[in-house]
């Protein structure tokens, strides 16, 4: 399936549910949905996101999973039987992450804070760091491991995953994303 730039300017604004197995061990939190991602109801679903390939190429995932045209039953399965949820700092579909206001990635944090809370994942993963900082009001914060505000509940920063984020590589998101499904009990020895 493809979309043109106008069937695809037609799902800003929207919103993407929340992907919450339960039990959940383990929470991946975009920035914000995209509009392709919205437009199919599957997260980080647009052609070209590593965000599918680096958990599978950390065996985190048996296959890969592609989510370009929704997710196919299986490959939802993929995730929810690990535990594996996704959700977002933001609701609101758009076409960049740098539309969203500071107040909304704020609003975000706060509505994050309780979906954490409520569901007590035990780790809780924000890609992007930049996101992060502002939402969260930690300005000098770096990726990796964070003191978590959620007992129970560890929390890390990792990159992003979007293929705009020329700063590192799918190996690179490989190894992170790895060493944060290890932490939730996910995976114990790495692939390859």
């Amino acid at each position: 399936m493809g979309f043109s730039r106008a069937d695809l300017e037609s799902f800003r604004d929207r919103t993407v549910p929340d992907l919450l197995p339960d039990p959940l061990r383990l929470l991946f939190v975009g920035i914000n949905p995209g509009l392709w991602t919205a437009a199919t109801g599957a997260h980080f679903a647009r052609p070209g996101n590593r965000f599918y390939p680096a958990l599978h190429r950390a065996g985190i995932t048996e296959t890969l999973v592609d989510a370009a045209d929704g997710y196919d039953p299986a490959d939802l399965a993929q995730l929810t039987e690990r535990g594996i949820g996704i959700s977002n700092v933001c609701p609101r579909a758009t076409a960049r992450a740098d539309e969203l206001t500071r107040d909304e990635l704020h609003e975000g944090a706060e509505r994050l804070d309780r979906l954490i809370r409520e569901r007590r994942p035990a780790v809780v993963a924000v890609l992007g760091i930049t996101a992060y900082r502002s939402a969260f009001d930690r300005p000098k914060a770096t990726t990796g491991r964070q003191e978590s505000p959620w007992p129970g509940t560890e929390l890390f920063v990792a990159p992003n995953p979007s293929g705009l984020n020329a700063h590192s590589s799918l190996d690179d998101l490989a190894r992170t994303y790895w060493e944060i499904a290890r932490a939730a009990g996910i995976v114990s020895t790495p692939r390859g």
